[in-house]
């Protein structure tokens, strides 16, 4: 028992020194992240904008949820968060509506946990129509009201413009993550970098080009 308990506090000794060796110090464009050739417009005022472009049925947006949580509340007054659902194709869509109309209906922070374990804990589709109306019925939505604010033109339109958003910051996987309109980075742009890591050592890493990204952010305002 002894040698079990001495092994896995090595184990975890040596993942941490693994994980603070492969995070970047020095952030290099086009390594680390990418700056755009064209600046998104951001809203005005001190506070740097961080988009999360993020899909309900990918794992490695899963993955990243609980850290993400963590380190937009520890940046805090900082900076000015938002989500972005994408759409890489039409079957993608429901799930772009659904997160808009929970929004819009005040259901964001209840519900927003539970699609994702829906999905990568209890391993349910939640994908068309039918299954997205199926989850929200059985968290106590009314039906006809959610199909309402689904279909209603205002929620169309944020879909639409969600994939604008996706083109002009040239999302091409998520998570991905953008910084005052001009930069983005991701675990997946990460692990080009450094190479074969574990998604926690990835994860890791981001949020450090992140903290960097932020502080580039708010002394160029």
């Amino acid at each position: 028992m002894r040698f079990l308990q001495r092994f896995l506090a090595v184990l975890s000794i040596s993942f941490i020194a693994f994980g603070a060796n492969a995070a970047p110090n020095n952030p290099q464009n086009g390594v680390e992240y990418r700056t755009l050739d064209k600046p998104q417009q951001t809203e005005p005022g001190k506070k740097v904008e961080v988009i999360e472009f993020f899909w309900y049925s990918c794992p490695h947006c899963f993955a990243l949820e609980h850290e993400l949580v963590a380190w937009v509340k520890k940046q805090g007054d900082n900076i000015v968060f938002k989500r972005v659902p994408v759409a890489f194709r039409d079957s993608m869509v429901p799930q772009q509506k659904l997160f808009y109309t929970l929004e819009a209906m005040g259901k964001f922070d209840e519900l927003h946990q539970k699609m994702f374990n829906t999905i990568h804990v209890e391993k349910r589709r939640t994908d068309t129509d039918a299954e997205i109306l199926d989850f929200v019925t059985k968290n106590g939505i009314d039906k006809q009201k959610f199909l309402e604010v689904y279909n209603s033109f205002g929620v169309q339109s944020k879909a639409k413009r969600a994939v604008q958003l996706m083109q002009a910051f040239q999302v091409d996987g998520v998570p991905m993550l953008a910084v005052d309109g001009r930069y983005v980075t991701s675990p997946s742009i990460l692990g080009n970098s450094l190479g074969n890591r574990p998604e926690p050592v990835l994860h890791q890493a981001t949020f450090q080009v992140m903290d960097w990204l932020v502080n580039k952010a708010k002394q160029g305002k």
